[in-house]
């Protein structure tokens, strides 16, 4: 059978486009891989981040789904659309992530946070351009609410990261999260009302903060 050559310029669009990319990539087609990075390394990058607090953990989380989305690329069946397969193993790996983290890092001690501080994964990836949550919010807002969003439930962290930043919908949302659309919507309105508890006693001399609706949608 002839190797599937990806076309950057091809007219494929959506699901069809997705399609043709993970053929070239159980092709072993190395412009596949690059598109595939193209498309997803900065968005990984940035759920990772949101989800965990910490570049350079996030920097490591990104490398441990582009291992497992090449080395299980055969295994996928196109039961779910490409992103929402990749995210929902970056949403795992930041969850193992997490917990290894959490158990080892007592047992660690930090002289010196510079060179952490200094491993920026965004220096590494081409600018896409800001999202609308950095558009809309100064530096100082957006560091109050990403201190916020680590002190939430991760269960419940992972529902708002996905759909008020990462801007999924309710049912890609249930794919990757591998819940019941009831569920989802849950735990979207428990993480922002907790969100909105986290973020109150730091506000009240602010100007109103418009994050997320005051209404589920």
């Amino acid at each position: 059978m002839a190797a599937v050559i990806f076309d950057l310029n091809s007219e494929a669009s959506g699901d069809g486009k997705d399609e043709l990319l993970v053929e070239s990539l159980r092709a072993g087609s190395e412009q596949a891989y690059e598109e595939l990075l193209a498309r997803f390394q900065q968005p990984v990058y940035t759920l990772a981040v949101r989800l965990l607090g910490n570049q350079a953990e996030a920097y490591d989380v990104v490398q441990e789904v582009f291992l497992k989305v090449f080395r299980n690329i055969e295994n996928f069946r196109g039961q779910s659309s490409l992103k929402t397969w990749i995210y929902r193993i970056t949403v795992n790996e930041a969850h193992n992530a997490r917990r290894w983290f959490s158990r080892h890092r007592r047992q660690e001690v930090e002289l010196d946070t510079e060179p952490e501080q200094s491993r920026n994964w965004i220096e590494t990836i081409p600018d896409t351009g800001r999202s609308p949550f950095e558009l809309t919010l100064d530096h100082e807002r957006v560091g109050m609410i990403e201190t916020a969003l680590e002190r939430i439930n991760p269960v419940f962290r992972a529902a708002v990261v996905l759909r008020d930043i990462t801007d999924l919908s309710y049912e890609e949302i249930a794919d990757v999260l591998c819940v019941s659309l009831g569920t989802v919507k849950s735990r979207i309105l428990r993480g922002r009302e907790a969100l909105r508890e986290q973020l109150t006693g730091d506000l009240k001399s602010a100007h109103p903060l418009r994050l997320v609706p005051t209404t589920a949608e």
